[in-house]
């Protein structure tokens, strides 16, 4: 892929808004647009990690671009404008409604507030709901008499909607998702195709780099015209699962994503502790720091997939 960095135009920002890994700037002089700036931050089950990870910004922003460019030879509309530096990403602006009584099906230009999910695999959460009786088997697409086993790659893709603007993000049914975001049915159907369409392209494309996409969350907004775009990222460490594929073809679930820190704080049992005190209404505790052998781990892990997916050099 060609490198598309740009000279850096010097023009005031002010800082618009600051999220868990994100910060987000406003250009004076380009109004419809704003400019990302992806920390080395690292945040899980909605806690930012009081650890920095070398690196990780970078390879999230350059790897966010490959899959815009790629979405873009598709043929699909995007936010993506310019990558200005290795760690900064240049995007059309869309305004932000969290008064869902406020966002119709007329609604135009806006961040729609729900995250897609497309699971490919049976792993992370979705195992720990099925093991917990909370979703079926029969409903994943598996026979009645199927047996539940880490890491099934599902009968079919399993399509799921999430609250995004929400303090903690939570499972929506298609009824109340499309109330809730002002959309269509067409709509949804249109979002859905689109999902599975640029996923049968990164699958590929990482099959051929010896990676197994697991599964992964998608954003999008509807531009002034109310044109579906794209947005925010995708098919990174961050938003994404994968897994070694020539080691899971011998049994062996290696996590070349965030999921890798996710584990660590299940083996330590920080997630139970959090599990219990939302579940009990209790005040969570803060989420430890990682030890220091584990934040050159992570990085190099960043550093890894960033390498397999674009096949660039870091």
């Amino acid at each position: 892929m060609k490198d598309i960095s740009v000279k850096r135009v010097s023009e005031k920002m002010k800082l618009y808004k600051v999220g868990k890994v994100k910060e987000v700037y406003e250009l004076e002089n380009e109004p419809d647009v704003l400019e990302f700036l992806f920390t080395d931050k690292i945040s899980v089950f909605d806690k930012v990690i009081p650890s920095m990870i070398p690196h990780k910004g970078e390879t999230l922003n350059r790897t966010s671009t490959f899959w815009f460019e790629t979405a873009h030879k598709l043929g699909y509309n995007t936010h993506f404008l310019e990558r200005p530096e290795a760690n900064r990403m240049r995007v059309k602006r869309v305004d932000i409604i969290t008064d869902y009584s406020k966002i119709t099906p007329g609604t135009k230009n806006y961040l729609i507030p729900l995250e897609f999910i497309c699971r490919y695999y049976l792993a992370g959460s979705m195992f720990n709901r099925v093991k917990k009786g909370k979703v079926s088997l029969e409903s994943l697409g598996f026979a009645p008499d199927a047996e539940l086993v880490y890491g099934m790659e599902l009968p079919e893709p399993y399509f799921e909607m999430t609250t995004k603007l929400e303090e903690t993000d939570r499972l929506l049914s298609d009824e109340e998702a499309l109330k809730i975001a002002g959309l269509t049915r067409e709509d949804y159907i249109e979002i859905r195709d689109t999902v599975f369409a640029i996923d049968r392209e990164l699958n590929e494309k990482v099959k051929k780099r010896g990676l197994i996409h697991v599964d992964g969350k998608k954003e999008f907004a509807f531009n002034e015209n109310r044109e579906l775009m794209l947005i925010d990222t995708f098919g990174t460490a961050d938003e994404d699962r994968f897994w070694d594929a020539e080691l899971y073809e011998k049994g062996e679930y290696v996590e070349l994503s965030k999921e890798y820190v996710r584990q660590h704080y299940h083996r330590t049992g920080y997630y139970d502790e959090l599990e219990e005190a939302r579940a009990g209404g209790r005040d969570e505790p803060d989420i430890p720091p990682l030890p220091e052998e584990e934040i050159g781990k992570v990085s190099k892990l960043y550093i890894d997939l960033f390498e397999k997916i674009t096949g660039e050099s870091f």
